[in-house]
């Protein structure tokens, strides 16, 4: 199994099932480029294995399983220019791909297997081979198939309009654009003097949520929640604590907890061969 997921960025998560030699002690994946991100290899055990990456290839360690999980995030795949994105994938297997919200197709050079919309966002399931894919993101309705579909320069996209138009334009043009819909952020502005003044240190060398939350003010409510729950716990918990808390399975919850990694607000130990989750003491604030 094959699973894709495109970012608003442009970064672009990965979800591979491969089969494997049990026998095999060390199992080679190419990867879909070189600038990888949070890779995490899962054995049928349920354990994390261990692994080496060289260039766009990947060295398993995989300890007798039959079956291992991959997840990754990567920045290869899509490059942009002006309003317009590019997805461009070289795949050995059939493969889901879910688009950012707010996105419109505009050109394809093959036709989906299968087309459907998840939580308002296309998502597409794609045969082997080369797939190309531009679209762009719009805050405008659109309401007519010449609108929603431009002629791209090569012989591939004539066709799939072709296939497109030629019986099935109700329910493509369904799957393919997104209406889209106004997405205003709210401007959340730091006062510095606030922070200042709340920059405390309890007694365990712990900040404040307060103080977390305003340095941090564009953290995912999910997050805050695991945030909440390791500083009710002196500000350290092991990740498997984390797992049982929040009823989460293994990948999703090292990818959370990588991301707050990233944020700067906790740092990860290895505590009797687990991983061992604490609360900086010190936290940049956001620009």
């Amino acid at each position: 199994d094959l699973d894709l997921i495109i970012y608003p960025d442009g970064s672009t998560h990965i979800s591979a099932e491969i089969d494997v030699d049990p026998f095999l002690t060390d199992y080679e994946v190419n990867l879909f480029g070189n600038t990888v991100d949070n890779l995490v290899v899962i054995g049928d055990d349920g354990f994390l294995l261990d692994f080496d990456i060289i260039d766009d290839t990947a060295i398993i360690e995989t300890f007798g399983s039959s079956v291992i999980t991959m997840e990754y995030d990567i920045h290869d795949l899509v490059s942009k220019q002006g309003r317009l994105w590019t997805f461009s994938l070289d795949s050995p297997s059939d493969f889901t791909l879910l688009l950012p919200k707010n996105s419109a197709i505009v050109g394809m050079t093959n036709l989906p297997l299968n087309m459907e919309i998840v939580n308002e966002q296309n998502q597409l399931t794609l045969s082997s081979g080369s797939t190309e894919i531009d679209y762009f993101f719009s805050t405008n309705s659109i309401s007519t198939p010449s609108e929603e579909i431009k002629n791209k320069e090569n012989n591939s996209l004539n066709t799939i309009i072709a296939g497109i138009a030629g019986g099935i334009i109700a329910i493509a043009l369904v799957s393919i654009v997104v209406i889209a819909r106004n997405r205003q952020k709210n401007n959340k502005k730091i006062d510095e003097q606030i922070i200042e003044k709340t920059l405390t240190v309890q007694k365990n060398n712990i900040l404040d949520l307060e103080t977390i939350f305003k340095l941090k003010p564009d953290l995912r409510e999910d997050d805050k929640e695991l945030v909440k729950f390791i500083f009710d716990n002196n500000g350290e918990v092991l990740e498997s604590e984390l797992r049982k808390k929040f009823l989460q399975p293994r990948t999703t919850m090292w990818r959370a907890v990588k991301r707050l990694e990233r944020e700067g607000i906790i740092e990860i130990e290895k505590k009797d061969l687990q991983n061992l989750v604490k609360l900086r003491k010190d936290m940049e604030e956001d620009n």
